[in-house]
């Protein structure tokens, strides 16, 4: 089905520019860890003017590829923890299926806002650099108990982390999984 204005003369135009917008927001996701959606559904939605809701469908679709591509660079480089990843994607995909559940209750209009906080927030975030002294922090118990510190390369050699506030943490990405299946993001912009 082609967005309003569209008509069948316009589809090898349409799906070429759909494709060629696709392939930089999965560039785009795989070298931030995004997932692309952030690229992908305000393309479809402004540029398109696809409703928000195919969208974030696309998106979702989208997001799987992209971060399954990625996360097989990530895991060979040794740059993934897997237990971390397997821990966090629990309280993901049941923030996810809420996320999901909610797209039916809620406006095109507050999605759309919602998305916008979202980038305005993740983009806040990523700007601030953590301090030695929050790096450098003892283990947490949990942490501790489910195996959860790693290490990850550097120039220098493997540098060790100890990980913190694991039910934080967990609760973090229960709201990154909602936003997730609400958005049609990647649960990494959280």
């Amino acid at each position: 089905m082609l967005p309003l204005g569209w008509t069948a003369v316009n589809t090898l135009e349409f799906t070429a520019l759909v494709g060629t917008g696709s392939l930089a927001a999965g560039l785009l996701g795989s070298l931030t860890g995004l997932g692309g959606g952030v690229v992908l559904v305000p393309l479809l939605t402004i540029l398109f003017k696809v409703d928000i809701r195919y969208a974030i469908g696309a998106s979702l679709v989208s997001v799987i590829a992209t971060s399954s591509g990625a996360a097989a660079a990530y895991v060979k480089e040794g740059f993934s923890n897997i237990r971390i990843g397997m821990f966090l994607e629990i309280a993901t995909t049941l923030g996810a299926l809420l996320g999901a559940f909610l797209t039916a209750w809620v406006s095109g209009s507050a999605i759309a806002t919602i998305f916008g906080l979202m980038l305005i927030g993740s983009a806040y975030l990523s700007r601030k650099p953590r301090s030695a002294l929050e790096r450098n922090t003892p283990p947490d118990l949990i942490a501790t108990r489910l195996c959860l510190n790693g290490w990850f390369p550097e120039v220098e050699g493997n540098r060790s982390y100890n990980v913190q506030n694991v039910p934080a943490g967990f609760g973090l990405m229960f709201v990154a999984g909602a936003l997730s299946g609400l958005l049609g993001i990647g649960s990494g912009a959280m």
